[in-house]
């Protein structure tokens, strides 16, 4: 997997924006299949900054109704990912 199939994207909610970047933490909607040595190195190379943590969990899909048929949403995988002092990334 190359650097941009590891993480897809940077999330920017109002939850995620007020919770973690005053602390210097950053979301990132990441590929399932990888792990947090592979996130790490990603987003450094990425973004060009330095990666302290990274913090993963698996989010489950909603139950979803179209009509009269249940679905659900996918699974997906965040990384929260705190960089070392001094490191930020623009987000405008």
């Amino acid at each position: 997997m190359d650097n941009y199939n590891i993480v897809k994207t940077l999330i920017r909610t109002e939850k995620s924006t007020a919770l973690y970047e005053p602390n210097g933490k950053y979301a990132f909607l990441v590929n399932k299949d990888a792990n947090k040595i592979q996130i790490k190195k990603a987003v450094e190379q990425i973004y060009k900054v330095k990666v302290g943590s990274v913090n993963t969990h698996i989010v489950k899909g909603k139950a979803k109704r179209l009509r009269y048929q249940m679905g659900y949403t996918s699974d997906w995988k965040e990384a929260i990912v705190a960089l070392k002092e001094g490191y930020k990334i623009e987000t405008t």
